[in-house]
């Protein structure tokens, strides 16, 4: 569609997900294996007919323009692009990094505006769902919007984590409170179940509508509610004003969404993944994922076990390795009689030459990939990391959070062992 351009905000520090952001942006973290976290919104953009891609970022970004580059080439002929627009020094007054997401918006409007186009359609980079945006498209042209907000059923106790909305009669947005958190609060939101499944959506006693961060906006619009305001966020701010001054409607969406937005639900989003009744199918022929073609070998089992895994391409699995409820991601190297249960590995971007592993073994320092003997369990490895034989990856004490480490800290009760790690040989939790 050439008359819409898509900005994807690409977030800024990423202190919910840290230690994993602490090397790289937020998009860019490892998803599943072997996509990132910013394949998600720019497969629907594909999937939808729209390759005219913008991602907003300004924090460690040199690894996600990277991805970009190498995984996103559209035919010369067709105008498509995603580009990255970090944060810049500029002439204008103000700060020059970005003060939010309606901020960021803000600072790159003139990408918007020499473009000629009617709407902009604004997503994050971090949630996982599969959604149609010409279906959203069809929704606001149809109601003659200013903006129209995807937005998805919940139950009242859900909705004390979402911004959520009150509809009227007619169907357009005149309410809206972020993360209602009394009774009071939650009835005056409340919608009629009724007129839920009046949109051929089942209520199955979700009577609250979520604002899922989704929105398409005339272009007129946005260029006016940011140019006439200093508002810095969406959600907090642009959103309830423009319920105010313009008509606002909801594209009504039933699918599977989450916000990765923590540790705890990024490790819970990947490991939901291996089951068989996976909420989110990676393997939609309809709605492929698509991500960076890396051309590597299959991947080697040697007699181990493998029960509800997700392996990626390139590795390499010892004789008498078991692996359970986990994922394994590209070019992992897993010694003999490895247990990896209900883990995340997200491998390696290379595989070491055969003189750095002599060089490792002459220094005495575990090449990459996981030692002979070494278990793993309810844990996150990061890329490139060198952990040795019988290590011992485990939060028995069942232990919160700990201080910072070059190593392995624990979050939200997930052992995390960091980018490039040494773990050498016996080294327990």
């Amino acid at each position: 569609m050439r008359n819409l351009i898509t900005l994807i905000l690409g977030g800024g520090r990423g202190s919910r997900l840290y230690p994993l952001t602490k090397f790289r942006a937020k998009p860019a973290v490892s998803f599943a294996g072997k996509y990132r976290l910013i394949d998600i919104p720019l497969s629907n953009c594909i999937n939808s007919g729209l390759n005219r891609v913008y991602v907003l970022t300004q924090f460690l970004s040199v690894s996600l323009h990277r991805h970009l580059r190498q995984a996103y080439r559209f035919d010369l002929f067709n105008d498509g692009f995603v580009e990255l627009l970090a944060a810049q020094e500029t002439d204008r007054p103000g700060p020059d990094w970005y003060q939010g997401t309606a901020d960021a918006v803000r600072k790159n409007l003139a990408y918007v505006e020499q473009r000629g186009i009617d709407h902009v359609l604004i997503l994050s980079g971090d949630q996982l769902y599969r959604m149609d945006y010409r279906q959203l498209i069809r929704t606001h042209e149809q109601s003659g919007a200013d903006v129209t907000i995807a937005a998805l059923p919940v139950t009242r106790e859900a909705a004390r984590s979402y911004g959520v909305m009150r509809l009227n009669t007619a169907g357009r947005v005149t309410g809206f409170i972020e993360k209602p958190q009394t009774d009071e609060e939650i009835d005056r939101l409340r919608m009629d179940p009724q007129r839920i499944s009046a949109c051929s959506i089942t209520s199955r006693g979700r009577d609250c509508l979520a604002n899922m961060g989704v929105y398409l906006f005339n272009r007129k619009t946005l260029v006016d509610l940011l140019t006439q305001t200093d508002y810095a966020d969406f959600g907090k701010e642009v959103f309830p004003e423009a319920i105010l001054t313009r008509d606002v409607r909801v594209h009504l969406f039933d699918g599977y969404w989450e916000d990765i937005g923590t540790i705890r639900s990024f490790y819970q989003a990947n490991l939901a993944l291996v089951r068989p009744d996976a909420p989110f199918d990676l393997m939609s022929p309809e709605s492929p994922i698509y991500s960076r073609a890396r051309f590597l070998p299959p991947t080697i089992v040697d007699r181990a076990s493998v029960k509800a895994s997700l392996i990626a391409d390139g590795c390499r699995i010892g004789a008498g390795t078991v692996i359970e409820n986990s994922i394994v991601g590209l070019r992992c190297i897993l010694g003999e009689n490895v247990v990896v249960r209900d883990s995340i590995l997200m491998g390696a971007d290379e595989y070491e030459s055969e003189d750095d592993l002599q060089q490792e073994q002459a220094g005495r320092r575990p090449p990459i990939g996981i030692g002979a003997g070494t278990v793993i369990q309810g844990a996150i490895v990061d890329k490139h990391c060198r952990i040795g034989r019988t290590v011992r990856i485990v939060n028995e004490k069942e232990v919160e959070s700990s201080t910072e480490s070059d190593d392995c800290i624990i979050r939200d009760r997930i052992p995390i062992v960091l980018k490039n790690a040494v773990l050498r040989d016996g080294w327990r939790l």
